[in-house]
């Protein structure tokens, strides 16, 4: 084989290589543009935690859909809420009752550290202690894992937040 053909061959297979690793990711965290069904308005944010997805609505009938980890069982909330903060790679301090069930857990964790559960950005919710945030732990998404926060992976979240503003209405349902 000639080294013009081998140098091509190599450079197929790289290409082809680092194609599949980012298709993997992207099937991994792409969000799905789905039918909707409610009476919300565009803009607004629903999270059904019983489906462990994200919604957000864009036009009547029509949301984009992310998964998600929720609140486990006894951490569970529902309500109607805004966005009031944005924030990329936050520090990160434990609530009380985390901090709580977790008394060896740092009273602060920095932006950007592998053990920071907020991931690569945050979006705080009014009225409380949660947010919806990336993860660092990819494999929680799909699960009852939180004590009350929304967590995305963290490219849907980068996706998410360049979408939404401060103010933006949130309504979370037990369904």
């Amino acid at each position: 084989m000639s080294s013009k053909i081998a140098g091509a061959a190599a450079g197929f297979l790289a290409v082809t290589l680092v194609a599949g690793t980012l298709a993997a990711t992207s099937a991994q965290a792409a969000p799905s543009v789905v039918n909707f069904h409610g009476e919300y308005a565009p803009g607004t944010i629903v999270v059904k935690t019983g489906e462990r997805k994200l919604y957000l609505v864009v036009e009547p009938g029509v949301a984009v859909r992310y998964p998600v980890g929720v609140g486990k069982p006894g951490k569970q909330w529902a309500g109607v809420t805004k966005i009031d903060g944005k924030y990329r790679q936050p520090a990160w301090s434990p609530p009380a009752d985390v901090k709580r069930d977790n008394p060896r857990i740092p009273d602060v964790i920095p932006g950007g550290s592998p053990a920071n559960p907020m991931g690569v950005a945050a979006m705080t919710l009014a009225g409380g202690e949660y947010a919806i945030h990336g993860t660092n732990v990819p494999r929680s998404i799909g699960g009852y894992v939180s004590y009350g926060c929304v967590r995305m992976y963290n490219e849907d979240i980068t996706d998410l937040f360049s979408r939404v503003s401060v103010g933006t209405p949130v309504v979370v349902t037990q369904r």
